[in-house]
């Protein structure tokens, strides 16, 4: 049977859906990307019908709008006073990114070297403390580096396993799904995408991971229909600059 060519970018904006399985009536917040955007709107129009979505500033979506088009139905209203009702209430499913991410999933948005004197200031820790505290959290790593995975990171912004973090769900990569499954709250390797081997994830990643022998199971691919709705929500395919082919 024919179907669509299956990039890379695609198993990456399914492997971050997954993220979003079985989380039902709650708000799924992709933030940084066209990816993560886009799998929390294909988790919603597959096989996670109630996930709540919004348009990325302040409208709860009825419909599904494609990337870059203006919802047709709006559902509610959301002002940052009630978006933090809902962080602070665990109604919220965020997708974050990291500049970088140790072991346990404590995460760095704010500095890279010393405290006293850093050799680069990013975004601060903005809501990542309140999101990993309060709600589940899932990560996207489109670069998948041992500048990212670092065996420590410069400033802990959000949480991780051993500091109380609320639920890490999964850290999706451009070269792989981890989770945090390890007997001691630590990262494990869940799968390799197709053309990706388990030695490609261990030479990009600064410690070992769990899971790491024996057999380790290949991301799965999009169904032909996850491709359809796919390409309708992204027909300029954005995903592809996230992740090249």
């Amino acid at each position: 049977m024919w179907r669509t060519p299956v990039s890379r970018a695609d198993v990456c904006v399914v492997a971050c859906a997954e993220a979003f399985r079985g989380d039902g009536e709650i708000l799924a917040a992709g933030i940084g990307g066209a990816i993560t955007v886009l799998a929390a709107r294909l988790a919603r129009l597959t096989f996670e019908p109630l996930l709540l979505t919004h348009d990325g500033v302040c409208l709860l979506t009825g419909d599904v709008p494609a990337l870059g088009e203006a919802p047709r139905e709006v559902e509610g209203w959301l002002p940052f006073r009630e978006h933090l009702w809902l962080v602070l209430n665990g109604r919220r499913h965020v997708m974050l990114g990291a500049s970088q991410i140790d072991r346990y999933g404590n995460t760095n948005i704010s500095c890279v070297g010393d405290w006293a004197r850093p050799t680069a200031q990013l975004l601060g820790v903005r809501g990542a403390p309140g999101n990993t505290r309060c709600d589940p959290t899932s990560y996207w790593i489109p670069r998948h580096s041992r500048r990212v995975f670092v065996p420590a990171v410069d400033m802990v912004s959000g949480l991780g396993t051993d500091r109380g973090a609320f639920e890490l769900r999964r850290v999706v990569t451009n070269l792989a799904v981890l989770d945090f499954g390890a007997p001691d709250g630590a990262m494990r390797l869940v799968s390799v995408h197709p053309g990706v081997s388990v030695a490609d994830v261990a030479a990009a990643t600064g410690f070992d991971l769990h899971g790491m022998s024996g057999n380790v199971a290949r991301t799965r691919e999009p169904t032909i229909e996850e491709l359809r709705v796919l390409d309708r929500l992204d027909p300029g395919r954005l995903r592809d600059r996230e992740v090249p082919a």
